[in-house]
């Protein structure tokens, strides 16, 4: 017991909830289980350091009519809770991370492990130099204590839980220091530094009229004048309608100070001196373009890109830093899409273009480079010397950002596998964006803010267009029954097409009828779909995607790819599996986010073409387990 005491108090852990709600050990994030039990975290962590009655967690977790064995839900939750916090915690163990107290419960947590007591901190050390008369230190602080705000408070909790005023409160929290912010700001010419915090803390408090008299004077002070005006007659017209009032003095002093030109102008963020010691200057001007080249054979999506461009445009417009996660099965064409997207909007990121292969499913011929390779090169390309680079990811992720402030930067990020080899290399200032690229849906990523967009197969014109294209427009008209049979066999599946494509461009002289009758005679299996000298392979491609997945998840994908029909309900799914349906959905859903079935209806999956072909290889080639029922051990969920 000493000793695992001893190893509680040397470990480190991050809990963030002035954003998506999220607790992290070194670099793992944890599963924080079920709405309610996360909602119990988030309490206890906005109250951290005191104790929290379980009356009061109960009034928040059911906001009317809880029920009568409310606290023997939160008895569990909180049981639940101390093993996820503290893994080797020997059975019945208070722990030391969540005691209980007479009647309550207190998370221990050191102030530098939750990012609301490190605002709090710096917030408070602003407070102190504005009563001292050092504007330009608060504005430090009080931008280092609003770096903490990553998005809306508690995301990820239940709305009743959010609405709570234990998180309001918060949240108000939140808008003073902004208050206090703009005001430093403007008193000693920095306003930049504050803009975005603004920005996002008049979408909290869309009615107060003191905070939007700061944002109309700071967008003055940056030189957007325009902005200035359109924003006070926009929370004009908001007052007149909702609140029936006309602006108040502090709000008209503003609009009139901007319409005489007495705002103090602000000068430009400077690039924030890089904290980490290098033995060379960082190169300001270096650009990169790292894009591959986009295939010269890309065809359709115009609906996909069209979204991919709405998506970067509403990051843009919100002044912080976007997310944009482009999912799909393997082979649907995400990184062609992706990559041809980027290098048409490539022209709206001036300080270039940043690439970076995770291969998070493709680790066969290379290992997947850890974050500490990726991000090594990436402030290599934005100018940082090589040499005498930190080794730590934490010390080397606060370089990368660094290095991209005032910079609009598109980093691609493609076939990542996890969340967290994902989230160091994102960047975090506004006008930057990221897009990446994942077989899997990855919902950690969502929940961080990403915006998702699943790329489904391409229509049938569009699959017409990318074979015609790559076999010729001449040669796919001649023989559109040839055609059609081809696309159909292929599932419209890109990489299939594009391989049976290369097999028709190296043998112009052969009709696309034989090559349909090879795709005939092959009787459903992939080997009509096999790579040659190095090129894509639809089995390899399939086959790294099931090796990511659990033994029980994979035994269930090859339950419902081998069912005969066009689709399967959960329950049917369930009842050949020998599981309950609450056991089989979990899975299903894993399946349907690793994108190796499709719900096309809420518990109805499916399961396209060539993934069954697959399956029916696995199942072939292991004769010993196909011929016994397939079973599902419970220990296996």
């Amino acid at each position: 017991m000493a000793e695992f005491d001893e190893v509680m108090r040397i470990e480190v852990m991050r809990f963030e909830v002035l954003g998506p709600l999220r607790v992290r050990r070194a670099e793992r994030e944890l599963d924080l289980g079920f709405p309610q039990q996360r909602a119990l975290l988030g309490l206890l962590m906005v109250r951290a350091g005191r104790p929290v009655q379980v009356s009061e967690i109960v009034e928040v977790l059911w906001a009317s009519r809880p029920p009568a064995s409310a606290p023997n839900v939160v008895r569990r939750y909180v049981g639940a809770l101390r093993r996820l916090l503290e893994p080797g915690l020997p059975p019945r163990a208070p722990g030391r991370r969540l005691s209980r107290r007479t009647g309550a419960y207190l998370l221990d947590a050191e102030p530098d492990e939750i990012d609301l007591l490190r605002f709090r901190e710096l917030t408070l050390r602003g407070r102190r130099a504005v009563a001292t008369g050092r504007p330009e230190v608060a504005v430090r602080q009080f931008v280092g204590a609003l770096g903490e705000w990553r998005g809306p408070v508690a995301m990820g909790l239940p709305a009743s839980a959010r609405a709570h005023a234990l998180f309001r409160a918060v949240e108000h929290e939140l808008v003073l220091t902004t208050r206090m912010a703009a005001d430093a700001a403007l008193l000693c010419g920095t306003a930049g530094l504050v803009l975005p915090s603004l920005r996002r803390a008049v979408e909290l408090e869309p009615l107060d009229e003191s905070l939007h008299a700061r944002l109309v004077m700071v967008l003055a002070a940056c030189g957007l004048q325009a902005e200035a005006l359109t924003a006070y007659e926009e929370v004009r017209r908001r007052l007149a309608a909702e609140l029936r009032v006309a602006p108040g003095t502090e709000l008209s002093e503003a609009h009139t100070r901007v319409l005489r030109q007495e705002v103090r102008a602000s000068a430009p963020p400077a690039h924030r001196p890089v904290r980490t010691a290098l033995s060379e200057p960082v190169k300001p001007l270096a650009r990169p373009a790292q894009l591959p080249p986009g295939l010269t054979v890309f065809a359709g999506r115009s609906e996909e890109l069209g979204k991919l461009t709405a998506l970067a445009g509403t990051a843009a417009s919100s002044g912080s830093p976007g997310t944009i996660l482009v999912s799909g099965m393997a082979g649907v064409g995400k990184t062609a899409s992706v990559v041809h997207w980027a290098h048409e909007v490539a022209h709206r990121f001036p300080d270039g273009q940043l690439y970076v292969e995770l291969r998070g499913h493709d680790t066969a011929a290379r290992p997947a480079p850890e974050p500490v390779e990726a991000l090594r090169g990436l402030v290599a390309a934005l100018g940082a010397p090589p040499r005498h680079l930190p080794d730590d990811v934490a010390a080397l992720t606060n370089l990368y950002r660094e290095l991209l402030t005032d910079r609009r930067v598109l980093v691609v990020l493609d076939d990542a596998a996890r969340t967290e080899h994902v989230r160091p290399l994102l960047p975090t200032a506004p006008g930057c964006l990221a897009v990446v690229t994942s077989r899997d849906r990855l919902p950690g990523l969502i929940a961080s803010g990403a915006r998702p967009l699943r790329l489904e197969l391409p229509s049938a014109a569009d699959a017409r267009a990318t074979l015609a294209l790559r076999v010729g427009h001449r040669r796919s008209a001649a023989e559109p029954e040839a055609t059609e049979e081809i696309i159909d066999r292929c599932g419209r599946l890109p990489l299939a097409l594009a391989i049976v494509a290369a097999r028709a461009v190296s043998r112009p002289d052969f009709p696309l009828a034989a090559l349909a009758a090879e795709l005939r005679a092959a009787h459903g299996s992939l080997d009509a779909f096999t790579g040659v000298g190095g090129t894509a392979d639809a089995r390899a491609a399939f086959a790294a995607s099931h090796r990511s997945l659990p033994p029980g998840d994979a035994r269930l994908f090859c339950l419902v790819a081998l069912h005969p029909g066009p689709g399967i309900a959960a329950d049917t799914v369930a009842g050949l599996a020998g599981l309950s349906p609450r056991e089989a959905r979990p899975i299903l859903g894993r399946l349907a986010d690793a994108h190796l079935v499709c719900e096309d209806a809420p518990g109805r999956y499916t399961v396209h073409t060539l993934l069954r072909a697959f399956a029916a290889e696995l199942a072939e080639a292991d004769e010993a387990d196909a011929t016994e029922p397939l079973s599902l051990p419970r220990h296996s969920f």
